[in-house]
């Protein structure tokens, strides 16, 4: 990360709501696109979740060159099965891991997401709500 980046986590709603044309997931791609300090990242998990629910979007998004597709590494299973113990969605896991702060990222990355209310419980972790619909 650079000093002065930006990051956002997109979750399997923010992803659903991209597939669907939602303007402002789409601005934050495009935007990314044109900036070498913005940064959309898809935590694998919930783009497996997306793809699930609706066919042919984990292609659509693999092919955008602006976003990361994060894989899920041990710490972030680690994390995860702390998070699945305690109760959170595996779906959201990953997406809450990605969030947090770190040595790269230590304000953390906002969770862009059409749901702020699945994670108003989880400590360090901020969103960014995507409204409903076109």
């Amino acid at each position: 990360m650079r000093a002065g980046s930006t990051g956002v986590v997109f979750d399997e709603s923010a992803l659903l709501a991209l597939g669907s044309g939602n303007p402002l997931a789409s601005q934050f791609v495009a935007n990314t696109e044109h900036g070498a300090t913005r940064h959309v990242y898809v935590p694998a998990l919930c783009l497996a979740a997306a793809d699930g629910m609706r066919k042919g979007l984990a292609e659509h998004v693999g092919a955008l060159p602006a976003v990361e597709i994060v894989e899920l590494d041990f710490a972030g299973a680690s994390t995860v099965g702390a998070l699945l113990r305690d109760g959170v969605e595996w779906r959201l896991g990953h997406a809450v891991h990605l969030s947090r702060p770190t040595v790269d990222w230590p304000d953390g990355r906002h969770v862009v997401t059409a749901d702020p209310g699945l994670y108003a419980d989880m400590p360090l972790v901020r969103t960014i709500k995507l409204p409903r619909g076109r």
